[in-house]
Formats: structure tokens, sequence, C-alpha cells
């Protein structure tokens, strides 16, 4: 199984998907507890709500699941959001705080997941930024998540629809941030929030990099804007998917048209 599924396209813009994947290695498969083999907290669908949204965009794609080992979270271990609950590089519990292992992987083990899975996926990322930047002078990371609206264990009360992260204006220009919180206010029927409960997990933090040409943005969205319920069967919803989806292009859209003048 090839862990990191890439299309690559032209434009300035690149999509990251590091939690639309399902694989599970034999070995760590068998290790998860039938909690963790359900894969709750995989963001369902993601990719299938982005396509073809816009021309020429790079998608750079996890092909492996979250808890094979995190590749939105710091290779060393740190936490993102250090005092407040959070999940880590290999997940021990699910976002709701329970055990999702009959057999926790071990210190060596995780050094094996980061080696061949964490490191693919950024290898590949970084691979496509840099080659986006060659091209035209500027890339801009777009990072696309989702997550169910109500999970007390991490925050509290309900999830605003669309969650825009900047690391509180650090990982892009104003220009990007402003461009995309000003389509989600104006999208009729969604809440919005900038640099709220998910200020942009460890891709974000790491490769926004303004002075440097390379912009990075993260959407987190509540399931319910496009699944029809967040629970299991997870279906895809596809009457709130297109709803949602010209609210999606507009942002991807006026992003690669922004990227000519963030040419640093």
């Amino acid at each position: 199984m090839t862990p990191v599924d890439v299309l690559r396209g032209d434009g300035p813009v690149v999509l990251g998907m590091p939690h639309a994947g399902t694989w599970l290695p034999d070995g760590v498969a068998d290790a998860l507890n039938p909690r963790g083999r359900a894969l709750s907290d995989t963001d369902w669908h993601i990719d299938k709500l982005y396509q073809g949204l816009l021309p020429d965009v790079t998608t750079v794609r996890a092909v492996f699941h979250r808890y094979v080992v995190d590749p939105n979270r710091d290779p060393a271990g740190g936490s993102l959001y250090p005092g407040g609950n959070t999940t880590g590089l290999v997940p021990l519990t699910d976002f709701d705080g329970k055990a999702i292992w009959d057999r926790p992987p071990d210190e060596p083990e995780i050094a094996r997941r980061v080696a061949r899975f964490h490191a693919a996926y950024h290898d590949a990322l970084a691979t496509e930024i840099g080659r986006v930047k060659a091209i035209h002078g500027v890339a801009i990371l777009y990072d696309c998540h989702s997550i169910r609206t109500t999970i007390p264990h991490l925050f509290s009360g309900v999830l605003p629809d669309l969650n825009i992260g900047t690391y509180d204006g650090a990982s892009s220009a104003p220009q990007v941030e402003a461009a995309v919180a000003g389509i989600c206010a104006s999208a009729g029927g969604y809440s919005s929030v900038v640099n709220g409960r998910f200020k942009g997990g460890w891709t974000t933090r790491h490769y926004g990099r303004p002075r440097h040409g390379v912009h990075a943005i993260q959407m987190e969205l509540a399931q319910s804007t496009y699944l029809a319920e967040e629970a299991p069967p997870w279906i895809f919803d596809r009457d709130r998917a297109a709803r949602l989806r010209p609210v999606l292009q507009d942002i991807l859209e006026t992003l690669a048209d922004l990227a000519p003048r963030l040419r640093s």
C-alpha cells in the first residue's frame, strides 16, 4: 500500500488531507480494540467533498489512518494545545477520551511508524509545496479537515460550522485570513470563527512561512455541514454537500486569484 496519494496540478494552491485515509496495516488493525477499529475520528469523505472544486489544484492525501500515526502532529511528540485535551502523535484514545488499543504501540514501534508514514506524507507535501512555489513564486497550503460538532472531551458547547485556523495569524499573510474569513462570514446559514478552538495543526504551523512565500491555512468543517449524521455509517449527504461546496469553491478560487499578489 502506498501511504500517500498525490494528485498534481500546476496552480498555486495545495490541498492537504492528513486525516481522510482509513487504511490500517495488519499489525495495527490487530492491536486496536473494537472501538479503535471503528475509526470514528476519520475526516469522513473530505476528499469527495473537495473533489473538482478548483482546476489545477494539487492534492496530497494520507492513505493511512491517523491511528497509525497522525501526520498533523509534531513528530517529536509535542502537544498542539498544551494543558488541553487533545490526541497525540499516535493516539492512545479517541476524541471522546476512550481507549482504542488492546496493545498500545511502544516507543520503537511509534518511531517506525513516524519513519514509514509520517515522514512519507510530509516528504510528499513538502515536495509539492516547493514545486508549486517554484512555478508561482508563492504557494498556498489549504489544510482540509472535519470533525463532529459536539465533543465534550475536546471542547465545550457546539463547534461553529466553519473553523478557520492560521495559528493566530502567524501562518499566512493577513490577506489570506481576511479573504477566507470574509467568505465564511457572508455564507448564509453557516456559522464561522477564526482561530477559535482549532488554530491550525502541526502542518499549518510547520509550513506557514508567509515571509518566505508559503501561506498555510486550516479549515476544520463541522461534519454536520455535509454528513447525513455524525455517526456510523458516516453517510455523505449530497444535498448538504451541494450547499457547502459553492462556499468552499469560492474560498479556493479566491485564494488562487490572490496568490500572485502575495509574491515576496
